[in-house]
């Protein structure tokens, strides 16, 4: 079998869509896809009350329509992206819109609560596949010179309905009941759906994963998704932490077997260890922040959930504006120097709410959060032009999956550390500790972002250089 064109940055665009023109329909779409995907994660959380009361189930129970969705969406990351690679882009997107929003409506229809509970867990897997595809999908639609404005609509929109989801559901609960968290985002994936059908060419028919292939995203789903239980558990005890050593054996065996020696090559060849580095450790900055901020504001202060949102929206606020200009500075300067301005900005905004004290008032907290945010706007678009951009041609959605994980296993890492610090310095300390933590993960992204990771060649023989071309 011939060895694999070795891929050189610059050299091509991963992917690039026949026709040699940038097709901005389809970037947004990657955005709304990134928007409803993210909405999706904690819309629902502001109606577990009432679905609980309706369904006449235990609170414990309504909680699976929030981790059903969420522990399929992170287990199957990798999988979905090696799956991902070998088929054809426009029918994975139209497929995957499709049935995301119909397990939408089968959760809004759902009479008790097995149904619901099976219509997020499906919906979940849709949602694996859509967290994929919406970095994939925007590099291929663009030309090289066009990738940092494009990658910043999916990386700036995402954030962007993680935070709104609160702030939508709550007015929706009030007037037209729990149904409707579910409901609003049919349209959006109607509107996904059309302008994919409409603009997208055709690339073939999808292609169903082999028997080994279910082995491999088994291994990975159990252990991605015992660490995904033992970080999420932690905030109600940190000495649920050691869970996650149970995700180890079930991981290790899928990293040395067929289907994890070609991810890790991938990334070791293509100098992209150091990129995922610095998107974990800003997502766990910010999270951490986050959450000791919110804890902060409402236990210690005293201050209204309605303030405290109000305040938190500060962060989100400076990231939705900076994204667009941040990835038309990376077009025009250069992806990594304003990666790397992104992330001191965050840094710096996280040290100065490290002295954070009863005596603030919300305003003093907000600025802080809007030039973090800022920071993280500035950052988001351009370290995905410089993961995907590095990212064999054959391999791209292998790698957005890689990102998304380090990503999301970030968002969770965050908050179960700043628990288990506040556990071993106190409550007084906890939260000076809790931010010093979050600012240190973030000053972390620095120095992984500025030197840019080595790249290797691939020794002969292995699986990156002697596997089979992805199909288009």
């Amino acid at each position: 079998m011939p060895l694999r064109k070795k891929h050189t940055p610059g050299s091509e665009q991963p992917g690039h869509m026949p026709g040699g023109e940038d097709r901005w329909p389809l970037v947004a779409v990657a955005g709304v896809l990134a928007f409803v995907a993210m909405l999706d994660m904690n819309i629902v959380n502001v109606a577990l009350a009432n679905i609980a009361d309706s369904l006449h189930v235990p609170a414990a129970t309504a909680q699976w329509a929030v981790l059903a969705y969420q522990l399929p969406v992170v287990a199957l990351l990798l999988p979905a992206g090696r799956w991902l690679d070998g088929v054809g882009l426009r029918s994975a997107v139209l497929v995957a819109t499709a049935g995301f929003g119909l397990c939408s409506a089968l959760a809004a229809a759902a009479p008790w609560a097995a149904w619901l509970i099976a219509a997020r867990l499906i919906q979940g897997v849709f949602g694996a596949v859509l967290f994929v595809l919406m970095p994939v999908l925007a590099v291929r639609s663009v030309r090289p010179q066009s990738r940092g404005r494009a990658m910043s609509v999916p990386a700036t929109l995402g954030p962007l309905g993680a935070v709104t989801g609160p702030a939508v559901g709550g007015p929706l609960l009030d007037h037209w009941g729990w149904h409707a968290v579910f409901l609003v985002k049919i349209p959006f994936c109607l509107l996904a759906f059309a302008v994919t059908r409409r603009v997208m060419p055709g690339d073939g028919r999808p292609r169903l994963p082999d028997r080994r292939s279910l082995v491999d995203a088994l291994l990975v789903a159990t252990g991605v998704a015992v660490l995904l239980l033992a970080l999420t558990s932690a905030p109600g005890g940190p000495s649920r932490l050691p869970l996650a050593l149970a995700a180890v054996p079930p991981l290790w065996w899928w990293l040395r077997g067929r289907g994890g020696r070609p991810v890790a090559a991938v990334l070791r060849t293509a100098g992209l260890l150091r990129a995922h580095g610095a998107v974990l450790a800003l997502a766990a900055g910010f999270a951490a922040m986050h959450y000791v901020v919110a804890l902060h504001l409402q236990r210690d202060d005293g201050i209204s959930a309605t303030t405290t949102g109000l305040t938190v929206l500060a962060f989100p606020l400076g990231m939705g504006l900076a994204g667009p200009f941040g990835g038309r500075l990376a077009d025009r300067c250069g992806a990594r120097p304003v990666a790397v301005t992104g992330a001191v900005l965050t840094t710096a905004g996280l040290l100065l709410l490290v002295p954070l004290g009863d005596h603030w008032s919300p305003w003093q907290v907000a600025w802080r959060l809007a030039l973090a945010g800022v920071g993280m706007g500035l950052n988001g678009g351009p370290t995905q032009a410089l993961v995907m951009g590095a990212a064999p041609p054959d391999r791209t959605a292998t790698v957005g999956s890689t990102a998304q994980l380090a990503r999301s296993l970030g968002f969770t890492l965050g908050p179960a550390l700043a628990t288990a610090v506040r556990g071993l310095t106190g409550a007084d300390n906890g939260i000076h500790a809790g931010l010093l933590l979050a600012a240190t993960a973030a000053c972390l992204a620095v120095p992984l972002l500025a030197v840019p990771g080595r790249r290797r060649a691939p020794a002969p023989g292995t699986a990156t250089d002697t596997a089979p071309a992805a199909r288009p």
